[in-house]
């Protein structure tokens, strides 16, 4: 678990790496409040709930950026546990979180359950927790239901694997496309200001300065 500082004063973070993906499973709350969510509950059910009672706080819901199942896999026993609502992804996503179970055989885990959340996302919504308010951006390429949580008065965003520190999503998965994910982070993520940090599926963060500079894929060297 890593204390992350890219949410500035107004919220605290809490990442938690699950699965043997490494998925960076966040929980990020308003420090006034001390709500909180649970970003991409991949697994490793039991590491995310010691996690929260570390950091003090009460869950309120769970926010998924896709529907991958190192992303999803604990999302339905942690939902239940919990007895929070799931928001997120985008609908297009649905054939994925339909088949987290024979998605899980594919790769060898077990345990794992089908998700349905209780509210879809779609671009233009918006989604809160105490006094937090992040706006929601449809990001496909990674996935086609892939969307980006992006807080404009802390200038962060949680992007899932849409964009990542030095690299970009896979899209050699179902309903991946690479001309796609370029032009979402391009039109959608790099517009919102090089001052931006983020918090990724995987690996450190970084700044969208930081990667229209120098990463490869979207400076052309890749």
């Amino acid at each position: 678990m890593t204390e992350q500082n890219q949410t500035r004063a107004k919220a605290g973070a809490m990442i938690v790496p699950v699965t043997p993906f490494e998925q960076n499973c966040t929980i990020l709350w308003c420090e006034a409040t001390k709500k909180a969510i649970v970003i991409d509950p991949g697994g490793d059910v039991p590491n995310i709930q010691a996690a929260i009672a570390q950091a003090n706080v009460t869950v309120e819901k769970i926010w998924l950026t896709h529907g991958h199942i190192d992303h999803v896999g604990g999302a339905a026993d942690l939902r239940d546990q919990l007895k929070v609502p799931i928001e997120g992804p985008h609908v297009a996503d649905k054939f994925l979180l339909d088949n987290v179970v024979a998605s899980g055989a594919r790769f060898g885990i077990t345990g794992v359950r089908d998700v349905t959340p209780d509210r879809w996302l779609e671009e233009g919504d918006t989604v809160e927790i105490g006094e937090l308010v992040f706006d929601v951006l449809h990001c496909p390429g990674h996935s086609p239901g892939s969307i980006v949580f992006f807080n404009k008065d802390m200038r962060f965003a949680h992007v899932g694997d849409v964009l990542f520190n030095g690299s970009v999503g896979r899209t050699d998965l179902p309903g991946g496309s690479h001309d796609t994910l370029i032009r979402s982070i391009k039109e959608k993520l790099l517009p919102l200001g090089d001052d931006v940090g983020f918090i990724c599926g995987h690996g450190a963060g970084s700044s969208f300065g930081q990667e229209r500079m120098t990463n490869p894929f979207l400076t052309g060297m890749a």
